[in-house]
């Protein structure tokens, strides 16, 4: 196994935690932003008010997203796996 194996295998494992990443982190930040925007018009400064609609989002988010994010990972694992062979020289 050579370094451009190695930062290849490094590289799409970033591209892919990123990509998984992505859905939820966006949603929460979507959301986090839409509450404080809320809460600085209407000067109501509640702690559950930006963390419930947060943890909603997300969890509804990752039922839309849940399916695509296992199969992406499901499909590098397969990919390292079937990799295994080549990257011992064999």
């Amino acid at each position: 196994m050579d370094t451009t194996a190695v930062l290849d295998i490094g590289l799409q494992a970033l591209l892919l935690a990123a990509k998984l990443a992505a859905p939820i982190l966006i949603t929460a930040l979507v959301v986090g932003f839409a509450v404080s925007l809320l809460q600085s018009i209407t000067q109501v400064q509640e702690v559950t008010l930006s963390f419930v609609p947060k943890a909603v989002a997300v969890a509804i988010a990752l039922l839309i997203a849940g399916h695509w994010m296992i199969s992406e990972a499901l499909s590098f694992t397969t990919e390292m796996f079937a990799r295994i062979p080549d990257l011992l020289g064999g």
